[in-house]
Order: C-alpha cells, then sequence, then structure tokens
C-alpha cells in the first residue's frame, strides 16, 4: 500500500474513532447524569450513531444502579432512547419491535413523571426528545407524543418563563420553539403565533429567528419544518465541563 494511501486510511480510522468518543467517566460525581449521557444520546439521535446510542444505554443502567436518587432523569433518558428505537422500528416495517419500544418508553417516562426527587431535567428530556421523533411516528400516535410535548414544554415555561429574557440563547429558543411548535401541532394556531411572537422579539439574531419568520410568512411551511434544536447538543461539552473542574 503507497504512503498516501496508508495515510488516508489511518486517517479515516481516527476520524470514525475520534468521532465514537472516549468512555464517560461514570463514577466521577462532579458531572450530573445529564452531562455523562447527553452526547452519546444526541450522537444517536441526530446523527444515527447507534455505537454510541448503545453506549448511552448501558450506561444508563450502570448509573440507575449507581446513582439511584436519580432515577427519575435516568429514566427520562432512557424513554427517550427507547422512542427513538420505536421510530426506527417503525421506519423498518417492525411492528411488534415498535410496540414493545414504545410501551416502555410510555411506562419509563409515566415513572420519571412521578417520582419527586431526583427530576430536575424530566420536562426538558420529555419534551426534548419527544419533539424531535413525534412527527415519525405512526399517524394515530403523533397528537399524543405532541401532547407530551406540550406539558412538558408548559411546565418549563412556568418555571422559566418569568426569567425568560435572562436566560442563555439555547434555553430562551428551546423552550419557546418547543411551545410554538407543539401549538401548531395541536391546532392551537393563536397560541403558537403569539409564541412566534415572542421568538422574534427575544432571539433576533439567533437561529431560531429565521425559522420563526418563515411560519410567520408562510404558515403551511410550519407543518413540515422544526423550529427546535437550533443551537443544541454540540460535540465536546463533556471534555470542556470536565477541563473547567480540572483547573
Amino acid at each position: 500500500m503507497r504512503a498516501s494511501k496508508r495515510a488516508l486510511v489511518m486517517f479515516a480510522v481516527l476520524t470514525v474513532i475520534g468521532a465514537q468518543s472516549a468512555d464517560p467517566p461514570l463514577s466521577d460525581a462532579r458531572l450530573t447524569v445529564h452531562t455523562l449521557l447527553r452526547e452519546d444520546l444526541f450522537a444517536g439521535f441526530l446523527d444515527n450513531n447507534m455505537t454510541r446510542l448503545s453506549r448511552a444505554e448501558r450506561n444508563i443502567e450502570t448509573l440507575l444502579r449507581e446513582r439511584p436518587s436519580e432515577r427519575a432523569n435516568l429514566l427520562a433518558w432512557k424513554a427517550g432512547a427507547a422512542v427513538y428505537r420505536a421510530v426506527l422500528a417503525h421506519e423498518s416495517s417492525k411492528v411488534d419491535e415498535f410496540q414493545r419500544y414504545l410501551q416502555a418508553a410510555r411506562e419509563e417516562f409515566a415513572e420519571a413523571a412521578r417520582l419527586e426527587s431526583g427530576n430536575d431535567g424530566v420536562a426538558a428530556i420529555t419534551g426534548g426528545t419527544l419533539v424531535l421523533f413525534a412527527d415519525r411516528l405512526p399517524p394515530d400516535q403523533r397528537a399524543g407524543a405532541w401532547s407530551q410535548v406540550y406539558d412538558a414544554y408548559s411546565a418549563l415555561w412556568k418555571e422559566q418563563g418569568p426569567a425568560i429574557e435572562e436566560l442563555p440563547v439555547h434555553l430562551r429558543g428551546e423552550v419557546l420553539a418547543g411551545l410554538a411548535q407543539s401549538a401548531q401541532r395541536l391546532g392551537r394556531t393563536e397560541e403558537a403565533t403569539r409564541y412566534l411572537d415572542r421568538i422574534l422579539a427575544l432571539l433576533s439574531g439567533t437561529p431560531y429567528e429565521p425559522a420563526a419568520k418563515e411560519w410567520k410568512a408562510d404558515p403551511a411551511a410550519a407543518a413540515r419544518t422544526s423550529l427546535t434544536c437550533k443551537t443544541c447538543h454540540n460535540p465536546g461539552r463533556l471534555s470542556a465541563r470536565l477541563a473547567a473542574l480540572g483547573k
């Protein structure tokens, strides 16, 4: 093999290895379960990286044993992964597998919502994962999923709304976009319009503005496009957090 070809092969191998990333340090109690899991889960959700999704699922099981006080948050993440696997099964016409994963997700989301501690992220996880996949569920399952999205973002709005102008762009954008999109999908047209106006007022110059303008100019576009996940889940957040803790 020529040197240049060997170099290309090695570069490809290293690129794949880098894409998988190092194993999260689950025993580091300074890191939240969200920080430990988020990057692998969203590598699965957004890039269809099933290796990293599977690692996240294994890590959830480990953390359920090692951090029982975080059970609600962990079950919500587990449910999100199950929803994604249900969507993939549906799109592959695997009916039994789809039903099994969707039922597991419903049970895990329900238990997460009932638990009264270790639940600081449950609403955000529920809304943030279902908003990605509700439109990819079978038509008869979508309204129920969008209702869950709406309820989750409404709970977040109750907490964050009074200070919305002070929040970082990602938090401002995702809660308002989640509310606007779920309201639109549920036929709450006037409510969706109010949230679009808030996006235009509070998120001018951000990635949320063009999508909101498109929805306002062409309401038909709302049914086939998404407002959410415009600023989220970039790789490297775990390593950046570890570096900050090491200082």
